[in-house]
């Protein structure tokens, strides 16, 4: 019968063994020979199976390339650490040589014989001028965004997301030269008419002049961030799964309550890293802001004023008549940026791991 396995006589014993070539099951990948030291060795019968694995290479391409990833992430941080080392260094002087607080004086005469300096007032106005212009350019750059990815025709997205990300590699002082002699008239008028029928609002008071303000500048900023916050955005909008905006078009949505369903939930992250970005950017700008605001020194709400100050700005503008001293107290204000950019990345980075967590333990 085919079901009995073959037998022999043994002749040693003269017994009956089973044929070790039918021990094993069909389709094993090694078969078991006999020896008189090793009566069932396995021995490969190259299938490839049943056999131990290769030994891994003790050098190859995947581990230089994990040592040059680890090289750069690296270096990354020894940079930015020599940063952090040399701005202290460079400031401790010049604190120390301080005769005001640096965190709350609102002067800045560090080249005199007892220096006087703080950074309360340009932190205030870097961080307003940021806000502001943020408050101004991610609502529209959402809106172009959802337009040019969910609206738009595919050509015409296509050729207006062009000039966008165009314009994003428009340099700042273009920005800044066409802010002081072109667009200072309009929001001069702007902020004449909010005077008049709006004074009686803090950030809308003051007797004028109007002009070089914090609204001018703040008005540079969005139009310098804009593009920065469409394209990413633009970019991660396209990225939301087709099926996810299909299955909330066949339960009935309308295109924009699918975009409010589908669309800015999975593209939330993406959304909030491109804000950040273009914070740090309005955060670090300065001739822009340079040559559009009044640059005085003085906390103040009022936004139509001439006035306002940024820590870059007065880098920019104090560095070239400045002393040792001096040098080292714009040094100091540089580091107090760098520290304030820093902190936003950070929060930036924390927003987004918590927002992908809560995302991957939802699916």
């Amino acid at each position: 019968m085919g079901d009995t396995p073959q037998r022999s006589a043994h002749a040693g014993t003269g017994g009956i063994t089973v044929a070790t070539g039918h021990e094993w099951a069909a389709g094993a990948s090694a078969r078991v020979a006999e020896t008189p030291g090793n009566p069932r060795t396995p021995v490969d019968n190259g299938m490839g199976g049943g056999g131990a694995l290769p030994r891994a290479r003790s050098f190859g391409a995947e581990r230089a390339f994990r040592g040059l990833t680890l090289a750069a992430g690296t270096a990354v941080l020894v940079i930015i650490a020599a940063i952090a080392i040399f701005l202290i260094a460079r400031a401790v002087p010049a604190l120390r040589a301080n005769t005001e607080n640096f965190w709350t004086y609102e002067g800045w005469s560090p080249n005199e014989a007892q220096p006087k300096f703080g950074i309360g007032t340009l932190a205030f106005g870097t961080v307003l001028s940021s806000a502001l212009a943020l408050l101004i350019a991610v609502p529209v750059a959402l809106g172009i965004a959802l337009y040019l990815s969910h609206y738009a025709p595919r050509r015409l997205g296509t050729a207006l997301g062009f000039l966008i990300d165009l314009l994003a590699a428009v340099p700042s002082v273009v920005f800044g030269l066409w802010g002081r002699d072109v667009f200072i008239n309009p929001v001069r008028d702007f902020s004449a008419w909010l005077n008049e029928y709006f004074g009686w609002i803090p950030i809308f008071g003051g007797d004028g002049p109007f002009g070089r303000s914090i609204m001018l500048g703040s008005l540079v900023l969005a139009i310098m961030v804009l593009p920065i916050i469409t394209s990413l955005s633009r970019e991660v909008f396209l990225q939301t799964p087709t099926a996810n905006e299909e299955a909330a078009l066949a339960l009935g949505a309308t295109r924009w309550e699918m975009i409010r369903t589908a669309v800015l939930p999975y593209g939330r992250p993406g959304v909030i890293a491109a804000v950040m970005l273009g914070l740090g950017r309005a955060l670090g700008e300065t001739i822009a802001l340079a040559m559009t605001l009044g640059i005085t020194f003085g906390v103040s709400f009022n936004l139509i004023q001439n006035g306002g100050n940024t820590i870059a700005a007065n880098i920019a503008n104090a560095f070239g008549e400045a002393n040792d001293t001096g040098r080292g107290a714009l040094i100091a204000s540089g580091l107090v940026l760098f520290t304030i950019t820093l902190i936003v990345n950070i929060t930036a980075r924390v927003i987004i791991y918590r927002r992908r967590e809560f995302t991957e333990s939802a699916a």
